[in-house]
């Protein structure tokens, strides 16, 4: 917010410069800056989407060590400390000797009056691109290039040759150009064998492999590889995503006619190396009969190439059994995550509850969450006689638990994909939701990833089965023991979010 202060005025003094003014008194140079501040941008979201990309797709990369977000607030913190006078030197502070040193070339062709638009953003693209070329995390440039001109060793720099200078921290000082570096003898010793082992590394094989999909087509910008801004917040619509609808268009046409998953994520636990694939396919897609097949043929692609891989399990947003069914060989374990997300609902309840009213379409967790209440002796209450059919139907022995009503007025809701707004605004205030669903309501949702220890049941649900060693699959019609499942996930140190009571009509959980 405090760029947009600051950067306001001066867009909009060059804009009314350029449009009030005519001839020779229009200064288009002045206007021209904010096409550079704009193409600096894009040019440096290109590598950090390329570098997030590769970085977990595993080929090529230097370091192992894993994103942290709070990274991004660091820089804000310094950034507040620098501008209110702190004594102390920050790295911010090296910014400002970066910008001193690279402007001197400028300053040189303003002093010979040869400046000019082109030169000036040609020299900043180049830097821009050395930089970010260097702090990439993946090696990319080829051995032959060397072998093809030798002395360009000393005058080029890698991603893994600046990487030692994080990670040694007195060595390979120089920028860009390693030459200084081996005249006052501070090139690292390993730099060749590092550059050599980053170049020959291959992708990296996952133990767990989570499965994915878009939402909407925004919802490509709040993936890890999207715009770390915004990556934290998966409903935030901010007002410059609309200018971005040209690049949001051909991104569906690109995902339309490439149609293949694609890494976003990379995580580790204990030692199990996980992944996140995405189907490039939106949330609406999901619900058109015409989408089945396609949708269907990525994500039967998906698990083939996982079980060439080796992965040991894999998690899916749906159930997952025509594909099991289709592949009886399958080495890999495909778990849908039922199981845990039916015991998270069921212990998020609180103690002493008597009646449920049970909302949303009704899914494979939604029978197995009712079934395990009516066991219990607490009512479920459903509100559409075509749902009480359906589930006493499904299990008669319980069917005295289920109650068929008109009124809203239940303090407990468990909801599911399909609730509208209009029934939502009918819960009485004080209700407490429990949302049993992938991609629970807007205001039914704890979305707030910071720190990043959050994570949904349907992904917990495949690490604690690849951690406990599970030979059986968890999908279509089958569901694994709720309370085996349960107290394993306790047992590696997952905990539920605690819900309260105490909420209103825009109540926060996540499973």
């Amino acid at each position: 917010m405090a760029s947009h202060v600051i950067l306001a005025p001066w867009v909009i003094h060059s804009t009314w410069l350029l449009v009030a003014n005519d001839g020779k008194e229009r200064d288009i140079s002045y206007f021209l800056i904010l096409a550079v501040v704009l193409w600096r941008i894009l040019h440096n979201q290109i590598w950090i989407s390329l570098s997030r990309y590769r970085t977990a797709k595993g080929n090529g990369r230097i370091l192992d060590k894993g994103l942290e977000f709070e990274q991004d607030d660091q820089i804000l913190f310094n950034a507040l400390l620098f501008y209110t006078g702190a004594a102390v030197i920050h790295p911010f502070a090296e910014h400002i000797v970066y910008s001193a040193l690279f402007f001197i070339p400028i300053l040189g062709t303003i002093l010979t009056r040869t400046t000019s638009v082109v030169s000036f953003t040609a020299y900043i693209t180049y830097i821009d691109f050395m930089n970010n070329m260097g702090h990439c995390n993946f090696e990319l440039i080829p051995n032959w290039l060397f072998s093809l001109f030798p002395p360009l060793k000393y005058l080029m720099y890698t991603p893994s040759y600046h990487s030692l200078h994080h990670t040694q921290f007195r060595t390979n000082y120089s920028l860009f150009m390693p030459i200084y570096d081996y005249i006052y003898k501070t090139m690292d010793k390993s730099s060749d064998a590092l550059y050599e082992t980053s170049l020959k590394r291959e992708e990296e094989t996952p133990d767990v492999l989570h499965l994915t999909h878009l939402t909407t087509p925004e919802s490509i910008y709040h993936l890890p590889i999207g715009f770390a801004s915004l990556a934290s917040r998966p409903y935030t619509s901010n007002w410059y995503l609309w200018l971005m609808w040209p690049v949001t268009f051909w991104s569906m046409i690109l995902t339309w006619i490439y149609g293949r998953t694609f890494v976003v994520d990379r995580h580790r636990f204990d030692n199990l190396k996980l992944q996140t694939w995405a189907i490039p396919k939106y949330k609406l897609q999901y619900y058109l009969q015409w989408q089945n097949e396609a949708i269907n043929g990525l994500i039967e692609e998906a698990i083939i190439q996982a079980e060439e891989k080796g992965v040991k399990g894999e998690e899916l947003n749906r159930y997952g059994g025509l594909y099991v069914h289709r592949h009886p060989n399958l080495k890999i374990r495909v778990v849908d995550g039922s199981s845990l997300a039916v015991a998270i609902t069921l212990n998020t309840i609180p103690k002493g509850t008597t009646q449920v009213l049970l909302r949303g379409n009704l899914t494979k967790v939604a029978y197995a969450i009712a079934f395990a209440l009516c066991q219990k002796g607490i009512q479920v209450v459903t509100l559409h006689k075509d749902e009480y059919l359906k589930l006493t139907k499904s299990f008669s022995s319980t069917e005295s638990s289920l109650v068929l009503a008109k009124s809203y007025a239940h303090k407990i809701w468990l909801v599911g994909d399909g609730l509208s707004e209009e029934e939502q605004l009918r819960a009485p205030k004080g209700t407490l939701f429990v949302p049993f669903s992938h991609l629970p309501q807007k205001n039914c949702a704890k979305i707030n990833w910071l720190p990043r220890r959050v994570m949904s049941a349907w992904r917990i649900a495949g690490i604690v089965h690849a951690l406990e060693g599970w030979k059986e699959h968890e999908c279509g019609y089958t569901m694994s023991n709720v309370d085996k499942v349960w107290q394993a996930t306790l047992q590696h140190g997952f905990q539920p979010l605690i819900i309260t009571p105490k909420i209103s009509r825009s109540p926060s959980s996540k499973h």
